[in-house]
């Protein structure tokens, strides 16, 4: 098993912090704010009993899981070992660079240092690295313990073996790596998810449909395949031909659409208090924490679910 080190105990922090030590990994915590790696100790001996409720540890106990994750006084404590390094730093370039250049100069020389920046591009905070072809990006989707998916994006210099090690270190965890050819701004995940919101806030600033609306056709519509298969095996399995048929059916459907979804709305002026208003009328401010709790249950008995489906 490998050594993590986990730079940064807030909350995608403590979530890889999980996630590693679940796979059997050793775990090392630092945090630049003092009593924050107790808290984020604290949090995840908290969330353990559920997962394991969920059937979610791969068998070990809430116990071992927490024994394998160790708090430690100092940066170079937490990664002069380690196999790996995870940065969970503020999104902060400026940040990010002098990070990565402590990281560089303490890190053993095999170890890879990764960033879970969801939207500063590699090349941007390690083009002034000695070390920089071991460095790249993994972006989860938080709580990385839950969802699976994790970008692995690679500067212009990163090392091709970096980033298939990183991919191999992931699926072994249970994650599911996108391996991107490439840097490129919002990666994969946030540049899907803006377009679906783009169109969400303009159907929503046009009149044409309501908040709720709009995510009942997510919740109850496309999101029930999208939980099991992606867009392009959504339309390789809706054409009795597979993917080409489908094109040839429907291509033009998307072609007459596409001019009308060239135009931005401001998702901070008026829209957003439609938007907000519908959105507290359904949900008090006062219930947002509930409800996050309430969300993050459904994830794992999603996760729960997805697994036993893999496994039958």
């Amino acid at each position: 098993m490998a050594t993590i080190g986990i730079v940064g105990s807030g909350f995608i922090g403590r979530a890889w912090a999980i996630s590693f030590a679940r796979a059997g990994h050793g775990v090392r915590l630092w945090d630049a704010a003092a009593g924050a790696p107790a808290a984020a100790l604290a949090y995840i001996a908290a969330i353990l009993p559920d997962l394991a409720g969920a059937g979610l540890l791969d068998g070990a106990t809430p116990e071992a899981v927490l024994a394998r994750i160790t708090a430690t006084g100092t940066l170079a404590e937490a990664v002069a070992e380690a196999d790996h390094v995870q940065e969970n730093t503020p999104e902060v370039l400026e940040t990010k660079r002098a990070v990565f250049a402590e990281l560089d100069a303490l890190a053993q020389p095999g170890a890879v240092i990764a960033s879970s920046t969801s939207a500063l591009l590699p090349s941007r905070f390690t083009d002034h690295l000695k070390g920089r072809a071991r460095c790249l990006v993994v972006h989860p989707i938080n709580p990385p313990y839950l969802i699976p998916a994790a970008e692995v994006v690679p500067a212009p210099w990163t090392d091709a073996a970096v980033v298939a090690r990183t991919a191999a270190l992931l699926a072994a965890a249970g994650h599911a790596p996108i391996v991107m050819k490439r840097e490129i701004d919002g990666f994969v995940m946030n540049r899907l998810q803006g377009a679906l919101l783009e169109e969400a806030f303009r159907l929503v600033a046009d009149g044409v449909a309501s908040v709720e609306d709009v995510d009942i056709g997510i919740r109850d519509g496309l999101a029930l395949r999208w939980s099991f298969m992606g867009p392009f095996e959504t339309i390789d399995l809706n054409a009795p031909g597979g993917v080409r048929d489908y094109v040839i059916r429907y291509q033009s459907i998307y072609e007459r659409i596409f001019p009308s979804t060239q135009r931005r709305v401001d998702w901070a002026g008026p829209v957003i208090e439609t938007v907000e208003a519908e959105r507290r009328a359904r949900l008090p401010a006062e219930g947002l924490a509930d409800r996050q709790a309430w969300r993050d249950r459904k994830l794992m008995a999603l996760a729960a679910h997805k697994r036993r489906q893999v496994d039958g």
